[in-house]
């Protein structure tokens, strides 16, 4: 029997994400971005539809690998303009109760100290329902801007994401013990002083003396999301990771990732399926197999050829312009996502991918792949991918805002509801005991937890 299933909405406070093009569709919403209502409106969609959370990808900087021009980013809208996700999480609080707000944000753009506030922030005004999704970035543009000569090689940004998570764990875990916070206002004591420990953090890349500003929010730290599915980002994930999100482009690939994975989580001394594998996919469906073939083949007449060679140019760092459309896709070594060409060349030896190829995969629904068919059609492939793959569940990328979802809302999801697959309710608490059903932060045996109630004696140790 298929384990349940479980849903995550893709997204980024962008026109089009993962689909350059479908901008121009005359259904399509994701022009209004910038509206508050935009946002409102597909929280609710989701809550009505039991997802998981909205998981909002990031990105600071631009999409100028293709060409070694921004000229196809901005003529597209691919992934730019783009705004900042975590102003838009406190709205879709506002006008929801469970949903859980999966945020992007880079170690390489921002000190662990003002983040440490800024989650923690928003932790509170969720009551609890956030989560992070740790990256190190891959766009050269995004480090220039902010001074930096050159982006860190790709396994050093890790090193770096190292001791950022360690930073974080003192502020978030352990400079406020519980009980610190009285709030008596009788006595006119809000915090017991004793309780609340500067960490005297002293590290390779980062020095941090005082105490985490923000009193304990309900998870203390946010769920931990991690996208590396490089051999090092692996390793990363194993370590800290709750969540982890693949992108790979069929089930071979996918199985070989996730049972990557599931062995370094038992190298660390973790459950294997103590972390939940979301992985990317897009779901064209309607009320027949024939009604949802046609719409499929509608959305792909407004796919765009180089808006999608400009994604795939940015997260491989490999310029496809140098190539004919006929060559066939090779492996290049990189310093940005480099998991992305090995499940192209690699993970499956019997496709053989072209340029043109990936230009058409990725027009629509980005780099996962597109199920289309009726409600038991896809529902029927969904758990083939959770038989096969041993994922836990989906991050669905839209192709049109908010239709896409919408979709899966009315179709899928009483689809999977009747097969039993399917939650029918949400759980109770924040979005960890949701997730995973114990308490509200982080399980003993994980790394974070061991600066808990930390002294200064235990800080000066850990660093």
């Amino acid at each position: 029997m298929t384990k349940q299933i479980s849903f995550n909405a893709f997204e980024m406070n962008c026109i089009a994400h993962q689909s350059p093009g479908l901008w121009r569709h005359p259904s399509d919403r994701s022009t209004e971005y910038k509206d508050i209502e935009y946002w409102t409106d597909l929280a609710k969609i989701l809550e009505k539809g039991l997802f998981d959370g909205i998981f909002i990808a990031d990105v600071l900087g631009i999409y100028d690998v293709y060409h070694q021009s921004a000229e196809h980013a901005l003529t597209g809208a691919v992934q730019v303009p783009v705004n900042d996700p975590l102003q838009i999480v406190p709205a879709m609080a506002a006008v929801t109760q469970h949903l859980g707000f999966g945020v992007t944000t880079s170690i390489s753009f921002e000190h662990p100290y003002p983040f440490a506030r800024r989650i923690s922030t928003l932790d509170h005004l969720t009551k609890g329902r956030v989560g992070w999704n740790i990256v190190t970035s891959y766009l050269e543009s995004g480090s220039k801007n902010l001074g930096l000569s050159a982006q860190l090689n790709h396994d050093d940004r890790y090193e770096v994401a190292d001791e950022y998570l360690e930073v974080l764990y003192k502020l978030w875990e352990g400079s406020w013990e519980d009980g610190a916070v009285l709030r008596d206002k009788h006595a006119g004591r809000f915090a017991d002083h004793t309780k609340v420990h500067p960490i005297l953090h002293e590290g390779q890349y980062f020095k941090v003396p005082g105490i985490h500003i923000c009193e304990p929010s309900p998870q203390r730290t946010p769920v931990l999301y991690q996208a590396g599915a490089s051999t090092r980002g692996q390793k990363f994930a194993s370590q800290n990771a709750e969540c982890i999100f693949i992108a790979p482009p069929s089930k071979i690939a996918a199985k070989k990732i996730v049972q990557s994975i599931r062995q370094k989580l038992r190298e660390e001394g973790r459950d294997p399926y103590s972390v939940k594998i979301y992985t990317l996919l897009s779901i064209v469906t309607g009320e027949t197999d024939q009604k949802a073939d046609a719409k499929f083949k509608e959305y792909q007449s407004y796919g765009s050829y180089d808006g999608a060679l400009t994604l795939v140019s940015g997260w491989s760092g490999v310029d496809f312009s140098q190539y004919q459309a006929k060559d066939r896709v090779e492996y290049i070594e990189t310093n940005a996502i480099q998991s992305m060409l090995d499940a192209y060349v690699n993970a499956d030896p019997d496709r053989i991918w072209t340029i043109e190829e990936i230009a058409q995969w990725n027009s629509v629904g980005g780099n996962g792949p597109v199920i289309v068919g009726s409600a038991q059609t896809v529902a029927d492939e969904l758990q083939h991918w959770i038989e096969e793959t041993d994922v836990d569940g989906f991050n669905l990328a839209y192709i049109l805002a908010h239709q896409t979802f919408i979709d899966v809302v009315d179709f899928i999801v009483p689809e999977l509801q009747r097969r039993g697959v399917y939650q029918t309710e949400y759980g109770h608490g924040t979005l960890r005991e949701k997730l995973f059903g114990h308490g509200p932060h982080l399980a003993e045996n994980h790394r974070g937890a061991k600066y808990r109630q930390g002294t200064k004696n235990k800080f000066a140790h850990a660093s």
